[in-house]
């Protein structure tokens, strides 16, 4: 069906009602005259057509006196019926109503035809015809009777057909499903589970091709991670983003990923939110597509497209099951994460560049070629402190850097042999940022001053969702750049529960006093630290540091000594 005609079939089904068109194919001018003379000045037609939207109006008539004219008009302009000659200057006969019929598809046809021709006229209705009349037999009312039935019947078969389509579109759909769902129960990886689901849909007749896309972290592109069907090189040239301000992020795929909504393209031919994929498409024939989000809880997968070859494929009860499917896509990608997280000692580690942070120490690091260490943050109640080390530079040199920095309240050496210095610093400045990052699942593994950048990695449990962490962190300061992403083996993982004592066990303040306690020296010989040094870094009585730290110890020795 072309262009034309698909906008304009959904117009009659109520979205707009313009001006019934009406085109007449014919050669013979008088004809042609007779014709236009009853259909000029009647309303009738244009209100059994339209009666509530069409009051007061007059049918437009257009002509045409050869067939190639006439179907490069129904190709190029709206058309709601076809009056056809069979006999015209580059065509006869029944052919001349097959090539129209080809070409315009669901635009009702009224065949016209001479006296002796009536027999043509009930062949012509028996190979797609609405109706036919004799010429020399037409009246005004015959004629408005007879397009207004056409019409009527048109809509009826359309209507009809689309029913019957819709079902069977949705009892196909449902046994996709059904393997889908039998997919997610025996694949292993997630690899495997999202090539499955591409396999399944691209098996049927239905759908011409399909494919999953991820958000690539620190960027709003959207990368193709599994894809079977008919592609032919599709995804290598074209662009998908999820952000809402570029064109290439208006589109289904990252329409729907923002707003978790299947979201239905009808017509790549007409559909103007396509545009930057419309050429493409028509190259490989993909006329309509569906874009499912892949979301469970707060984690945002990706988003699985799927495209038919037919246009307006995913309407009706159909973008309800792809919406169940893409929910058990996601929910058993969120499993197999998850699963995948509990046997394997595999971290994801987020690294970040921050420019307007401790700037004397960055400079300090670029003059004098040392390497600042942070490798262990401690979160207090008003302050974040910092346990590292620094290489190749004096006492002095440092001190003065850190009364240089803004930010960082004081620093307190735990240990100095020449240039090497182990340190405490207290960096209230720093607390927003830490806290965002522990309260959203992550944390501040290390961090690292040298050659004149700060530097610091974020650690996330394996299937956490890295691109809203990313987002997080941007939001918190606007000089933070994203740099990599990789997966890691954990640098610590105990096989007792003296982790999980760390993890689940401990409150926030039990941690915090015992990671301070321990990273201050307050465990050495001779002590490092004072009890009452440790509370006043922590903001809180020493009373309150003895409690917090002896629950902790309790704890911790349990899970070690308690069976």
């Amino acid at each position: 069906m072309s262009e034309t005609n698909a906008r304009t079939e959904t117009e009659r089904d109520g979205e707009t009602a313009d001006t019934l068109r009406v085109l007449l194919i014919e050669d013979n001018p008088g004809d042609a005259r007779l014709i236009e003379e009853m259909l000029r000045d009647t309303e009738e037609l244009a209100q059994r057509v339209s009666p509530i939207e069409s009051t007061g109006q007059t049918p437009e008539m257009s002509r045409e006196t050869r067939l190639e004219d006439g179907l490069e008009m129904v190709d190029t302009e709206p058309t709601d019926i076809v009056l056809l000659d069979l006999n015209l200057p580059d065509s006869e006969g029944l052919a001349t109503l097959e090539r129209v019929h080809e070409e315009t598809d669901e635009t009702p046809i009224v065949v016209l035809t001479g006296v002796r021709d009536q027999q043509v006229g009930v062949e012509a209705i028996q190979r797609g015809a609405q109706d036919f009349l004799v010429k020399d037999e037409v009246t005004s009312e015959l004629l408005v009777r007879t397009i207004h039935h056409a019409i009527e019947r048109a809509r009826q078969e359309r209507e009809r057909r689309q029913q019957r389509e819709h079902l069977e579109a949705l009892n196909r759909l449902n046994r996709i499903g059904h393997d889908i769902t039998h997919a997610v129960i025996t694949t292993e990886t997630r690899a495997e589970l999202e090539q499955e689901v591409c396999d399944r849909l691209a098996e049927s007749d239905a759908y011409r091709f399909a494919w999953i896309g991820g958000v690539n972290p620190g960027s709003d592109r959207v990368v193709p991670k599994a894809a079977a069907g008919v592609e032919d090189g599709y995804l290598d040239e074209i662009d998908v983003s999820v952000a809402e301000d570029d064109e290439s992020g208006r589109g289904p795929a990252g329409t729907a990923i923002r707003t978790g909504q299947v979201q239905v393209m009808n017509d790549a031919r007409t559909d103007p939110g396509f545009g930057p994929w419309r050429e493409q498409a028509r190259a490989r024939n993909y006329r309509s597509s569906a874009a499912i989000p892949l979301i469970h809880e707060d984690l945002v997968y990706g988003v699985l497209n799927v495209y038919s070859s037919s246009p307006r494929a995913f309407e009706g009860l159909e973008t309800g099951v792809f919406a169940r499917i893409g929910d058990v896509i996601a929910h058993a990608i969120t499993a197999i994460e998850r699963r995948d997280a509990l046997v394997s000692d595999a971290v994801v580690e987020l690294e970040f560049r921050v420019e307007a942070m401790a700037e004397p120490l960055v400079e300090l690091s670029a003059t004098e070629s040392c390497t600042i260490a942070f490798e262990q943050l401690v979160g207090g109640d008003e302050a974040l402190l910092a346990y590292g080390s620094a290489h190749g530079i004096s006492q002095e040199a440092f001190s003065d850097a850190i009364d240089d920095t803004d930010g960082i309240d004081d620093v307190r050496f735990l240990s100095v042999r020449r240039d090497d210095l182990e340190f405490e610093l207290v960096a209230p400045a720093a607390v927003s940022l830490f806290e965002t990052i522990a309260t959203h699942g992550g944390r501040v593994a290390s961090a690292t001053i040298a050659d004149g950048e700060f530097r610091f990695v974020v650690e996330l449990p394996r299937g956490r969702d890295t691109r809203q962490m990313i987002e997080l962190i941007r939001n918190q300061r606007d000089d933070i750049t994203y740099l990599a992403q990789r997966t890691t083996e954990r640098s610590e993982r105990s096989d007792s529960g003296s982790a999980s004592v760390l993890e689940e066990d401990l409150t926030e303040k039990q941690r915090a006093a015992l990671e301070t306690a321990y990273f201050a020296g307050y465990f050495d010989w001779p002590r490092g630290s004072t009890g009452e040094e440790i509370a006043d870094r922590l903001g809180i009585a020493p009373a309150t540091f003895n409690q917090h730290l002896r629950t902790a110890e309790r704890k911790f020795f349990n899970s070690v000594f308690g069976e």
